[in-house]
């Protein structure tokens, strides 16, 4: 006994996904793109979202907090409220740690040099068999300049580096009392982020 139903006018196959909720985060907006930003692009988004310094360095809102759970709470809305900042003050470590490096600095004025110049002569050049561009050029001297970086402390250049903004931006985001610059206009975008 073979039943057929036909049911093909009440069904169909193209559904919607719910909608989802939108968030104010700045990296939402710069990573929902169909292309990846290019890093001038990502620090001009990341400019017009700084806070002002002023209010970022009033020395009159750090003060401690009263239990773990207010610290949480309050480290969370730093990080979410003046995550600009923060990157500026990790981009000004790389910057102070690379003037006080010279080796850094000579290898890596070697490398774009190098590159600078593969890309101006656009030949291309064969190694073992294989014909290289010169974006592959640029990639293998990029690979040959990591042991000479490491040689010349960058390594521990860039643990430093990550250790100090940990520090930095840990101890401002603890301490710094963000109650006290909440306004109608911020108040909607931490509950959002948060």
């Amino acid at each position: 006994m073979d039943v057929n139903i036909d049911m093909s006018d009440k069904v169909s196959g193209n559904m919607n996904p719910p909608p989802q909720p939108e968030t104010k985060n700045l990296f939402s907006s710069v990573f929902n793109r169909s292309r990846v930003p290019n890093m001038v692009e990502l620090l001009r988004e990341m400019r017009q979202n700084i806070r002002p310094w002023s209010e970022f360095l009033n020395m009159s809102n750090f003060k401690t907090v009263a239990n773990i759970q207010r610290l949480t709470g309050r480290l969370v809305r730093n990080l979410a409220y003046f995550q600009s900042n923060y990157l500026f003050v990790f981009l000004g470590l790389v910057f102070y740690c690379l003037l006080t490096s010279p080796l850094i600095l000579i290898v890596l004025g070697g490398v774009f040099y190098a590159c600078y110049k593969v890309k101006q002569h656009n030949t291309k050049i064969t190694i073992f068999q294989r014909e290289l561009n010169a974006g592959q050029q640029c990639i293998l001297i990029n690979c040959a300049a990591i042991p000479i970086l490491y040689l010349a402390g960058a390594g521990a250049a860039m643990f430093w580096v990550l250790g100090a903004s940990f520090f930095f931006i840990s101890l401002h985001a603890i301490f710094y009392n963000i109650d006290a610059v909440v306004t109608e206009d911020t108040e909607t975008f931490l509950t959002e982020t948060v």
